[in-house]
């Protein structure tokens, strides 16, 4: 499931009911819906009602795709053409040219509910034959007929409280099951999908603990939930997703949610808000752009084509000049600009080289960031790590409480934190992410190797006044 919708370049239509052994189709989406508007309604009726239906068509095919409905059930398609399931679709049928226009026109437009995200499971039968609870076919024509616009047909059907997306983005869809399985450490938004995902299932499910913050941070507290998931689902408890227990989650979170229904619990907004910051490009400043440096700094050292960059949390043009160089170290399309991508594999190229960095190589001064934000909640030698650091500056810094040092992240420890963050002019978060961790490890250094001597003296960045 992607974390927003958009708009397929093709479809993979199943020629028969799911189970069948039938062929698959694979066509541009905008020709689906041309295919199944001229299969369905006639194209004499009024405009307003061939929009109308073609709005629902487009919605209900669209909650097959974004749910993942088939595939996720180990299918290799994402619509059958069986009106027992689906919408009718002829394959090789001539389209009508009044509705191949319309459909070129409204393609990339969809319905959803006021304040959800997902697109509408706009059910709709004929009206005549068959009838249900969504969208009357038939019954469109009437409306049209009596002056409704297309927006007033489809409220008068599926309510007030709906809306339409318009020039929803268009892209190449594929499935949404992380290519490396998520377990202990890992940091990304895959991560924070699954966390959002348990914790509602565990609504239902009660016996799935509960994750404390869904940050996207893989720690023991998600391991946790996974395990216990795993347990309840009949799958191999190790506490890991990969692809199976990935697909299980999502089919048992579509299920709570109803998201296959007309009247759908929905998916809000800030279930799918990214945990990656977003693009980053010239001209943009602050803690996303001073950790984008910092990783940069970090990996130059072990890679010749990459240059060193000032951490000064400005988006310049050295900063543009080392991403792009990044981007041609990993293969990746030369924009100078920071999209998820080029983040993802600078990201997973820093890990890699934290995590196989011999003891002895830092022995005797801080250890690097390890790759996973620490915050409350955490637990790990990381942590461990941080409340020793952070009370050796305290001798210096007083201001900074003293945290006993037990390994696990609670108040006290993001008092100090967010002390030390004041402190030493950073966006008091309460998060270590790179770049506090740096800041904390720079000092601890200065201060461990004896730099640090007497009051006053300027440790390398200020802190305090």
């Amino acid at each position: 499931m992607p974390q927003l919708p958009v708009i397929p370049e093709t479809i993979t239509v199943h020629l028969g009911p799911p189970d069948s052994n039938a062929e698959n189709v694979t066509l541009p989406f905008l020709d689906y819906v041309a295919n199944v508007a001229s299969s369905e309604i006639f194209p004499t009726w009024p405009e307003s009602a061939i929009r109308a239906n073609m709005y629902a068509q487009i919605s209900f095919a669209l909650n097959r795709i974004y749910t993942e409905y088939y595939r996720t059930r180990g299918y290799d398609f994402d619509i059958t053409n069986s009106t027992a399931f689906d919408q009718y679709f002829v394959n090789g049928r001539d389209i009508f040219e009044n509705i191949r226009q319309i459909a070129g026109e409204l393609f990339d437009n969809y319905i959803r509910r006021q304040g959800n995200v997902e697109p509408l499971f706009a059910q709709y039968c004929n009206g005549t034959t068959v009838t249900c609870d969504g969208l009357s076919q038939w019954g469109t024509v009437s409306l049209a007929e009596q002056g409704y616009t297309p927006y007033e047909i489809l409220t008068y059907y599926y309510g007030d409280n709906i809306e339409l997306v318009r020039d929803a983005p268009i892209e190449n869809v594929t499935t949404s099951a992380p290519q490396v399985a998520l377990r202990l450490g890992a940091a990304n938004d895959d991560v924070r999908v699954a966390q959002i995902r348990l914790n509602r299932i565990s609504a239902n499910f009660p016996s799935i603990p509960k994750i404390a913050v869904t940050d996207g941070i893989f720690g023991t507290d998600t391991e946790d939930a996974v395990r216990r998931f795993q347990e309840v689902f009949n799958l191999t408890p190790d506490g890991v997703i990969g692809k199976t227990t990935w697909y299980t989650i999502q089919n048992i979170y579509i299920g709570v949610k109803r998201l296959n229904d007309l009247n759908a619990e929905g998916i809000k907004p800030e279930e799918v808000t990214q945990q990656y910051p977003g693009v980053l490009q010239l001209g943009d400043t602050g803690n996303a752009v001073l950790n984008l440096q910092y990783f940069i700094a970090y990996v130059s050292q072990f890679y010749e084509t990459i240059p060193a960059v000032a951490i000064d949390g400005s988006f310049g043009e050295s900063t543009r000049s080392a991403v792009e160089a990044v981007q041609r170290t990993f293969g990746l399309p030369v924009d100078g600009v920071v999209g998820e991508r080029t983040w993802n594999e600078l990201y997973r190229a820093y890990v890699g080289i934290v995590n196989t960095i011999p003891p002895e190589y830092v022995e005797g001064s801080a250890v690097p960031y390890g790759g996973v934000p620490l915050r409350i909640g955490a637990e790990s030698d990381q942590v461990l790590l941080l409340q020793q650091y952070l009370n050796a500056i305290s001798d210096v810094y007083p201001e900074i409480p003293k945290i006993n040092p037990t390994g696990y992240f609670g108040t006290r420890t993001q008092e100090a934190v967010i002390t030390f963050q004041r402190l030493a002019g950073i966006n008091p978060t309460g998060v270590v992410s790179a770049i506090t961790w740096s800041a904390i490890a720079e000092l601890f250094n200065a201060i461990d190797l004896g730099s640090v001597l007497q009051d006053g003296q300027f440790p390398g960045f200020p802190l305090g006044t």
